[in-house]
């Protein structure tokens, strides 16, 4: 029986047949059939047919209106299928790597013990960490005498005090990014290094902008601090350790404003700590205390010299040897301490991640030296902002969107009230001050010399002919509608005194701080300024507020409690209850703030505020560490803490406007967010039994 498929070809039927015929027996040279022309043509007209066009240059005929091939779609197609599949496959396998890498990992840390190593790390970035608290309180302490030296406007007091949290958010940007492409100890050195470098300049700076720029790039340094540290130190610890020993390490956040606090009650109110070269140069006390508050940074600097970089990033950028020497170091370093000097390192191995960044590297040969720096820094700068992006991927979108809320929230209820706190003690010591003004009206005084200090007064529509008034201080003395006639005065320091609508004839300022801008709607009639002075300078004690030193003690020292509470039952009670219950709980104090607003009262709801929500802190700290990859953990931390000096700034700003205005919308304010923030919280994932991938 004759196959039908014989030779590949389909038969159908007998005889005459409407389908194409093939013929038998390989009627092609290959061996198999082939298909004849239908109906048939001979050749003279498959000649003409054909006369001019060869196979390779047939053209698709919708090729000519820009339509693609339905061939060349489906093979494109077919190719992004492919590519997909492949690049599920690779990042299936790079889950796969990264997964064993954490695993081994929190083994070697786990072999390696916690001892003198983490414990030295612990002291050098804790001082790092310290230096970021200082920052944020060296300006607001040092500023109601800066104010006097540089004679500075409201406007411009509020422009210093936001400085600072501008700068930080800055450098927390700027170095978190840099810290996962460069290393975490490099990227804290250099930040370190620059806040030092420009806080020594700002204690000279004599100028309001010089300052204020120096007061800047400080802060831009320090603002690498806290999303490096907390990235670096949780590198060298097991999962058993991170969750208490991280909340220890913010122990030195709560230092940093105890020792600026103690620092400014010691050395500020003792004005002649200093020098001054003619009125040019002044270095008062405050300059000494800008100096001595760079102290735990320079320190923190000095240790880095002699701390190693973090091994999990070696190990993330594929720098197998110089990880396994570290952890080696670490492993003996502790061993040694505990008088086990015998126990061997025994890991030979570690799995390194495949690398994804294309690194650049360019020969000396090519370009100029500034060419090159800057192809390498363009590279930096795009490799750094995919990394920013890519905290928006789909498996961290979530979670990096209610890490935002969060830090967001609980900064703009804390930094707003850590200034409506004082600020409001300041408002009643006012208004008690202004209560006790004394008012003198159309007191006439002649042919005398005022040689005593005026201060808290208000003379209205008084007359002085032929006075003197030599070496006094006035403080918050106001002149109004009064004649000053053929008077003198000669060596006057003061602040808040103005003349307002007065008349002053054949008179003399001879080395005075009274100054145009004292003098509102006056008549000035044959009156010389001799000799003035320039800055606003007042030697007096009573200009620096003691209270406000002792209430920013306080609200540190009362951090301690909540401390140690949150390290000792962060692993327990767990990261989301801590952080939800802290936040909900600082929402309850402050409605405290409702039922009474005496200087003692804010002092101690101030106090309760800071204690419960501290623990708050120190869980989202905690957290921002363990939700992110090694790749992207400072990044991760250096955007959030740039949203969280944002807060600052906002929160800072609203809650301080309503001063002496009203306090319900400060506190619904705050209770708002930190509501909301505390809810959210509920909703993140919970970390505590996670490696760190």
């Amino acid at each position: 029986m004759n196959d039908p498929y014989q030779n590949n070809v389909y038969q159908h039927g007998q005889g005459d047949s409407t389908y194409a015929t093939f013929r038998e027996g390989g009627g092609g040279q290959d061996g198999y059939g082939y298909r004849e022309d239908y109906p048939p043509q001979d050749d003279d007209a498959a000649s003409d047919a054909t006369e001019g066009h060869d196979e390779e240059d047939e053209m698709y005929e919708g090729e000519y209106q820009g339509i693609p091939h339905p061939d060349e779609v489906k093979a494109a197609q077919r190719a992004a299928r492919v590519a997909a599949r492949e690049k599920a496959r690779a990042a299936a396998a790079g889950a796969r790597d990264e997964e064993e890498l954490a695993d081994q990992y929190e083994s070697i840390m786990e072999d390696c013990g916690h001892g003198r190593f983490q414990w030295t790390l612990f002291a050098v970035t804790g001082l790092a960490l310290m230096a970021d608290g200082v920052e944020c309180f060296v300006v607001g302490f040092a500023l109601p005498s800066a104010e006097k030296d540089m004679c500075l406007s409201n406007a411009n007091k509020g422009m210093l005090g936001l400085i600072v949290y501008l700068g930080m958010m800055v450098g927390a940007f700027i170095w978190g990014g840099l810290a996962d492409k460069l290393g975490r100890r490099k990227c804290l050195i250099v930040a370190l290094a620059v806040n030092c470098i420009f806080a020594f300049l700002s204690s000279f700076a004599q100028g309001y902008g010089f300052f204020l720029f120096f007061r800047l790039f400080s802060g831009i340094g320090i603002g690498g601090s806290v999303p490096i540290v907390y990235s670096y130190f949780s590198e060298f610890l097991s999962m058993e350790k991170r969750g208490e020993h991280l909340c220890w390490l913010c122990m030195f956040w709560m230092m940093g404003g105890l020792y600026a606090s103690f620092t400014a009650w010691g050395i500020i109110p003792h004005y002649g700590w200093g020098f001054s070269m003619g009125t040019e140069f002044q270095f008062h006390s405050w300059r000494v205390f800008v100096l001595v508050c760079a102290l735990p940074a320079i320190a923190a600097l000095i240790g880095l010299m002699f701390m190693p970089e973090s091994p999990r990033f070696l190990l993330e950028n594929g720098k197998h040897d110089e990880a396994w020497m570290i952890l080696k170091q670490v492993h003996d370093t502790n061993w040694r301490a505990k008088g086990e000097p015998e126990r061997v390192f025994t890991v030979s191995q570690i799995k390194t991640p495949k690398q994804q960044d294309e690194f650049i590297e360019i020969q000396s040969s090519t370009g100029t030296a500034f060419q090159r720096w800057m192809v390498r820094s363009l590279t930096l700068s795009k490799q750094v902002l995919q990394n920013v992006i890519s905290l928006a991927s789909r498996e961290l979108r979530l979670s990096s969107l209610l890490m935002a809320i969060i830090w967001f929230t609980m900064a703009f209820s804390y930094y707003g009230l850590s200034v409506w706190f004082p600020d409001m003690i300041k408002y009643l010591q006012y208004e008690e001050y202004e209560s006790k003004v004394k008012v003198f009206h159309r007191e006439k005084v002649e042919h005398f010399t005022f040689n005593f200090s005026l201060e808290n007064q208000i003379h209205k529509e008084g007359k002085y002919i032929n006075d003197k008034f030599t070496n006094i201080e006035m403080k918050s003395v106001k002149f109004e509608d009064s004649l000053f006639e053929d008077c003198y005065f000669e060596d006057i320091k003061s602040i808040e005194t103005f003349f307002e609508n007065c008349t002053i004839k054949s008179s003399t300022f001879y080395n005075t701080d009274l100054g145009e801008d004292r003098f509102i709607d006056c008549r000035l009639e044959n009156t010389s300024f001799l000799h003035p002075r320039r800055g606003c300078h007042l030697d007096s004690q009573e200009e620096n507020d003691v209270l406000i030193y002792l209430v920013s003690f306080l609200g540190s020292l009362t951090v301690l409690p909540g401390n140690i509470i949150s390290a000792l039952f962060m692993d327990k009670i767990g990261r989301i209850k801590m952080i939800g219950g802290s936040m909900l709980i600082s929402a309850g104090c402050t409605f405290f703030l409702f039922l009474s607003l005496s200087q003692a009262a804010i002092i101690a709801w101030q106090c309760l505020f800071f204690g419960a929500s501290v623990a708050a802190w120190n869980g989202i700290e905690v957290i921002t560490v363990e939700l992110y990859p090694t790749s992207k953990r400072a990044t991760a931390f250096g955007v959030l803490n740039a949203l969280c000096k944002l807060a600052a700034i906002l929160g800072s700003s609203i809650f301080a406007s309503f001063v002496g205005i009203t306090k319900v919308v400060p506190i619904l304010l705050s209770f708002s967010a930190l509501v909301c923030g505390g809810l959210l919280a509920l909703k993140l994932p919970d970390t505590r039994e996670k490696l760190l991938l």
